[in-house]
């Protein structure tokens, strides 16, 4: 057969990037070159603000701007972009999007791509070493438990008004950190609006030792939670354990989550550890 008839060996050569995830992990694959747009939420590399053309919100998308870039794949992530992909396959794109939920996943998602641009052994090191650290923050974990210390229960809010709990790769990770899920049935649940709290006061039922905060596209604001009605009794809020974590370094499922999110965590839990002998 002739190779030509082929097309062009080595996977897509300009992609589209609709969240953050997917342009951070291409970054750390040193594969950016094949990077032709991404999403204007993108902070993780920083550098990639300054050399991309930002083409895309979360729920939006600036069709022609994509369309101009010329795209031979466009990534995007879960429900949320559904109506983009929809729009962006019948106006003749290839689209691909990915739905990871979990730790397992998103580390599944990480080896998929790495190998759909020919660096699947550059992945495969890269996602060794998160699973490295990850086993050592577990071994640091045990380590406590071994002196008698316990899982700080931890409440963890996505969005404010209304109330919604963390996301299912979430809830691992602070498992993984040594922290206990207030509300491990909801984490179950993949979509957001699933995962709202109709009553407020069951949080406060739960009593949570550790309250964090990653309030999407906004700053977390400790003194509006530790001002509900009824919350003053909250240990969490007794004590002063209101955190943030941006949303950038652990909403985001892909590197950030398994490495900066569960780090932050981490020194979160091992605080409050060291504190409550």
């Amino acid at each position: 057969m002739n190779a030509g008839l082929l097309g062009m060996a080595g996977g897509p050569q300009r992609i589209v990037c609709l969240t953050e995830e997917t342009t951070e992990w291409l970054y750390l694959l040193g594969e950016e070159r094949r990077i032709a747009g991404i999403s204007g939420y993108t902070v993780r590399p920083r550098r990639a603000r300054d050399e991309k053309p930002k083409v895309s919100a979360f729920t939006s998308a600036k069709l022609d701007k994509i369309l101009a870039l010329e795209p031979d794949l466009v990534l995007g992530f879960s429900d949320m972009q559904a109506d983009i992909a929809a729009a962006l396959i019948r106006a003749g794109l290839p689209v691909m999007v990915f739905n990871q939920r979990s730790v397992a996943q998103i580390a599944d998602m990480l080896a998929q791509l790495a190998a759909l641009v020919g660096a699947a052994e550059r992945g495969q090191a890269l996602l060794l070493q998160f699973e490295e650290r990850l086993a050592l923050i577990q071994k640091a974990v045990q380590a406590q438990f071994a002196l008698g210390k316990r899982r700080p229960r931890i409440y963890f809010e996505e969005w404010d008004e209304p109330p919604i709990s963390g996301i299912r790769w979430v809830s691992e990770l602070i498992g993984i950190a040594g922290g206990e899920d207030v509300f491990p049935e909801l984490a179950a649940q993949p979509l957001g609006k699933d995962r709202i709290i109709a009553n407020p006061l069951e949080i406060v039922r739960r009593a949570p030792d550790i309250i964090v905060g990653s309030w999407c596209g906004k700053k977390f604001r400790p003194e509006k939670v530790a001002a509900r009605p009824g919350w003053q009794d909250v240990p969490a809020v007794r004590h002063g354990q209101l955190f943030e974590i941006k949303s950038a370094d652990i909403l985001q499922p892909g590197p950030a989550a398994l490495t900066d999110g569960v780090e932050q965590l981490h020194r979160i839990v091992t605080q409050w550890m060291d504190a409550h002998g």
